[in-house]
């Protein structure tokens, strides 16, 4: 509509008589107001997505969202700019899938074992030594990815990606020998999965976000748990706990999706 406007203009312009320099002055006063129109249309036009993350911005999940974020920015010139928030900042991890669901966000990524009563599929990943080395977790993920990605669709949800976590492992405040030793203990649990092994060997399940994992841990709250070396990493466990096991449990993977 605005092309077809702009030639009408400029034939009326080419029937008035008079100084062509006038004339050519204003066809270029047009032109770059037409410029300046679609310029201004197509900025309009841009999307603004806010991502939510439930991991630190030093951690290498974080890292991969903004890394996806800046390649969708240069694939659609600018047309979908992705905001990551990471920490949990915007959304706590539990809240993601949902916020997704919902289209309070339009984008996020989410531990889908967290959700593992929605469908057993979630928490295939994090079954123990099912799947204990990366090339075990691909093999396994190649044969989940098409049932996964019909629940999510069936959900309202499209699966753009996932990548695992490295081998799990156990922190505890203390040397452990024995079951017996983990008895009573306050253990961190993140999905169905690690509450059950918290219950069969004698340790108290808490309920615990990623985000809030260090100060859960310096007040008492949690007093092991367990993850990749990665998070313990990012979340400075040394500063309270003081032994790792390298069990190498699972590899548990981050999926990210956005709302259809």
């Amino acid at each position: 509509m605005i092309f077809i406007i702009y030639r009408v203009q400029i034939e009326k312009l080419k029937q008035h008589k008079g100084d062509n320099k006038m004339l050519n002055k204003i066809i270029r006063l047009i032109s770059i107001a037409l410029f300046s129109t679609v310029f201004t249309l197509n900025a309009q036009a841009a999307e603004k997505w806010d991502m939510p993350m439930a991991y630190s911005a030093t951690n290498f999940h974080s890292q991969n969202g903004v890394l996806f974020a800046d390649a969708v920015r240069v694939a659609t010139g600018g047309e979908i700019d992705i905001t990551v928030h990471p920490g949990g900042s915007l959304f706590k991890g539990a809240e993601i899938k949902k916020a997704i669901q919902t289209g309070q966000v339009p984008i996020g990524e989410r531990l889908l074992s967290g959700h593992q009563n929605e469908s057993l599929i979630f928490g295939t990943d994090s079954i123990p030594f099912l799947a204990t080395s990366y090339k075990a977790s691909d093999k396994l993920w190649k044969h989940l990815k098409p049932e996964l990605t019909k629940i999510l669709d069936d959900q309202g949800l499209v699966l753009l990606y996932g990548v695992p976590w490295p081998a799990q492992g156990l922190y505890f405040n203390k040397e452990i020998n024995s079951v017996a030793d983990t008895k009573g203990i306050k253990f961190r649990s993140y999905n169905n999965s690690t509450a059950r092994i918290a219950e069969l060997m004698g340790m108290l399940p808490v309920q615990v976000e990623a985000a809030e994992l260090s100060q859960a841990l310096a007040t008492g709250v949690a007093e092991s748990f367990v993850s990749s070396g990665s998070t313990g990493y990012d979340r400075k466990v040394w500063e309270h706990l003081t032994h790792f096991y390298e069990v190498n449990a699972w590899l548990p993977r981050n999926y990210v999706m956005v709302n259809k």
